[in-house]
């Protein structure tokens, strides 16, 4: 957003906790306060946008609450299909703000501060639809945690990632649950142990991002890997998200169980079955977008 003056002329954005949803007519001024996120909804994909650049994108608490009522706002929608969370500036997101971290705040409120982000990181492997980070620049610590908690995640060249917080005194122990579970263990040690970056080559070799695009590009790769999913039907993508997160926390023998099982609820849906018929039909599928069954 233009510090200056900003106009709702071309999209309409929902502004979270601190201004309401602009329509296309209305235009705020210097005076109004700097929303902290940004929301734009269109065609099933929704665009959060982190929108605090002079404060590196930090997750503090209020962004982190704003993050999250912006993940849920409707989330149960069915024209909602995909997020993207993306930031302005040249850092995705330092982290936490460490000035909310002082003994000034004191136990109850650092308390609060992690447990809420946990909260938040958690919620986005648990949505029923896929969150996609589309990073242009720096993740690091719980930026980076954020990064390795979305489903999938679309960065440029320049991106870099790191858990630096051993260097500041503050080993980086709740981003490491996330990062933990998307690199390999020894890389993710030498990560949390050094605190040095990573670049957006070696996260793609090692798993913490999905793909390396260039900067000029990353909008466009990224919109078509939500299209993409925005073409699926929404209840069976719910499905499998939800058992591939399931899964993976259990043994080989229990995750095929669980899979298995799921396979066959998958096949009760209305989707299910219209997508099967419609390949042996050798059409395109009708999708409904809920989760209906035709048979037990």
């Amino acid at each position: 957003m233009a510090r200056s003056l900003l106009c709702g002329g071309v999209s309409v954005f929902q502004v979270s906790r601190r201004i309401p949803l602009l329509s296309a007519s209305r235009c705020y001024s210097q005076s109004e306060p700097e929303p902290l996120t940004l929301r734009e909804q269109k065609h099933g994909i929704r665009r959060i946008i982190l929108n605090n650049p002079k404060k590196r994108n930090a997750l503090s608490l209020s962004m982190l609450d704003t993050l999250r009522e912006n993940i849920l706002t409707d989330v149960d929608g069915e024209d909602l299909r995909v997020i993207i969370i993306s930031a302005k500036g040249p850092v995705f997101s330092s982290g936490h703000d460490l000035k909310e971290l002082t003994s000034t705040q004191g136990r109850e409120y650092h308390t609060k501060v992690f447990q809420t982000c946990s909260e938040v990181m958690t919620l986005i492997q648990d949505l029923p639809i896929p969150v996609i980070a589309m990073v242009n620049g720096v993740a690091t610590a719980a930026g980076c945690q954020l990064v390795a908690s979305c489903d999938i995640a679309v960065a440029t060249e320049k991106s870099t990632f790191a858990t630096p917080g051993v260097n500041v005194g503050l080993f980086c122990s709740t981003p490491a649950v996330a990062v933990g579970r998307a690199v390999p263990r020894k890389v993710a040690m030498e990560m949390l142990l050094t605190g040095s970056p990573i670049s957006a080559h070696d996260a793609l070799l090692h798993g913490l991002i999905s793909k390396v695009v260039p900067e000029e590009r990353l909008e466009e790769k990224t919109l078509a890997i939500a299209q993409r999913v925005c073409q699926s039907s929404r209840p069976v993508v719910a499905l499998g998200k939800a058992t591939f997160q399931r899964q993976m926390a259990q043994g080989r023998d229990a995750a095929y169980a669980t899979a298995s099982k799921v396979m066959v609820d998958n096949l009760a849906l209305r989707d299910g079955q219209e997508g099967i018929q419609a390949f042996l039909e050798k059409r395109k599928p009708v999708w409904s977008h809920k989760p209906e069954k035709v048979h037990d």
